[in-house]
């Protein structure tokens, strides 16, 4: 299970990543609004933790802005006030749940397992991009010759390839989405994991290729016949 975490309170934020990786959940953590928003639009959750108050952007107007895009992935909100009108207004936004603090490490973890069963009732069972089809439940990237599993971080970046086709991410975004948490991962670990994912994709028969645009970063396309 994958979620983001929006909270801007960094102690609370890293005790909350290890208490929810102790629990064997994958977590992207950020620290502002604007973050919130732009990984919500463009990577893939089975849950979201939003904080209310937070810099650049609040988390009712990135609730808001996310639905409004589209984005049916289930969210939680935190808040360090308990008056009913802020839960009212969340809840008419699109919020699933909402929680105050401070609040008990049970009663969280209820609420995310609670969150991410509801999400799954919503959840499609994959993504396609020309003849290749990535299975979110299997981890499994499959085309014309066959099928191939792919490690959590091929998936995870293959998934936000496959979300966001055309789309260049520098190599550094990449780094920073997929391996956020690990302060001592370098840069060439992504251009690693670009080879992993080309070459399983030439290995099933794929039509889609991971673009390499110089000095830009990467993006997912279409194989048109000419070369990459």
């Amino acid at each position: 299970m994958k979620l983001l975490l929006a909270e801007d309170e960094r102690e609370l934020s890293k005790a909350l990543v290890t208490l929810l990786k102790m629990n064997a959940y994958t977590v992207d953590a950020v620290f502002n609004g604007e973050d919130a928003l732009d990984y919500l639009l463009h990577g893939e959750y089975d849950g979201a933790i939003l904080d209310v108050m937070m810099p650049k952007i609040d988390g009712f107007t990135v609730l808001k802005k996310a639905r409004e895009g589209g984005i049916k992935t289930p969210v939680l909100m935190l808040t360090a006030k308990s008056d009913v009108e802020d839960k009212v207004t969340g809840l008419d936004l699109g919020a699933d749940d909402y929680l105050s603090k401070p609040f008990a490490v049970k009663e969280l973890l209820a609420r995310i397992r609670a969150l991410t069963r509801r999400g799954k009732e919503i959840k499609t069972d994959g993504l396609s991009v020309g003849n290749a089809s990535l299975n979110r439940e299997t981890y499994e990237l499959s085309a014309t010759k066959g099928s191939v599993k792919l490690s959590n971080k091929e998936y995870q970046m293959m998934e936000l390839f496959m979300k966001n086709p055309k789309k260049i991410f520098s190599a550094e975004s990449v780094l920073d989405r997929i391996w956020s948490l690990d302060d001592e991962t370098e840069i060439t670990t992504v251009w690693v994991y670009v080879s992993y994912l080309r070459k399983k994709l030439a290995d099933i028969g794929a039509n889609i290729k991971i673009k390499a645009t110089r000095g830009v970063g990467y993006s997912l396309e279409v194989n048109d016949g000419k070369n990459a």
